[in-house]
């Protein structure tokens, strides 16, 4: 592989990996899109809990009755889009999801979530069911609902804008190694 595309896939793991650990980075809060039940997409913002570039994967939690859980369910493709205004630099990385409700990587992740984001868990009726006010939400366990989302990443498409020009760069596995591509941004 080229040495600059080497260098802008490890950049990219680096960055996603820091926004994982790091609750400001414009890359921690990416847009997940999935296909919805009449087969059109679904995309909702989601955030970036952990990044691991020798595995390829990406870490989501969600409320294992949320309609994101039930679509993956059906179709495990998604993409995710990430922004960062300041970089000016878009990823948009697809990949297979799988939903977690039980394992070790599930009990490390809720024994990880805090106390103020379990609580997002614990509603007693699944997310995005009508209620007549916000005090309305009523509470139970929280461990029941909570779901780790493990994306693998089969491709990486790197956009960077500048003004003396763009620079764009795509990432596709079919094994272990990635095949790199300079592309026209």
């Amino acid at each position: 592989m080229d040495s600059t595309l080497a260098a802008l896939l490890d950049d990219t793991w680096r960055g996603l990996v820091r926004a994982a650990a790091d609750r400001r980075h414009p890359w921690r809060t990416p847009v997940l899109a999935t296909v919805a039940a009449d087969g059109a997409p679904n995309a909702r913002t989601v955030v970036l809990r952990a990044a691991d570039p020798a595995t390829r994967t990406l870490r989501l939690h969600s409320d294992r009755r949320s309609a994101k859980a039930a679509e993956l369910a059906r179709d495990p493709r998604v993409t995710l889009v990430f922004w960062d205004p300041r970089a000016r630099v878009q990823l948009r990385l697809r990949g297979r999801a799988e939903v977690l409700h039980e394992g070790p990587e599930h009990a490390r992740a809720w024994a990880a979530t805090p106390a103020a984001a379990r609580r997002d868990y614990a509603t007693r009726l699944p997310p995005g069911t009508p209620i007549a006010a916000p005090e309305d939400v009523a509470h139970g366990d929280g461990a029941a609902h909570f779901a780790v989302i493990r994306v693998r990443v089969m491709t990486i498409d790197r956009l960077a804008l500048a003004a003396e020009g763009h620079l764009r760069a795509g990432f596709a596995w079919e094994g272990d190694e990635p095949r790199a591509t300079w592309l026209v941004p």
